[in-house]
């Protein structure tokens, strides 16, 4: 039963980074996906990053 629910949870958190990744890609960014981290980088990312609504809510929602 543990490792059945430790399967779900990995699979839940590799959907969460995978949708992460996507909605950045799709604003334009460089991705990539290290361990637990999703990375991004982009030409005035911090700027666009207060300025975008849809850029803070990547990946959020109903996973």
């Amino acid at each position: 039963m543990r490792a059945a629910l430790a399967r779900l949870v990995e699979q839940r958190a590799a959907r969460r980074w995978a949708a992460v990744a996507a909605a950045l890609d799709e604003a334009g960014l460089v991705v990539a996906i290290e361990g637990d981290a999703v990375r991004a980088s982009g030409r005035g990312l911090v700027a666009r990053w207060w300025r975008e609504l849809a850029l803070r809510d990547a990946g959020r929602g109903g996973l």
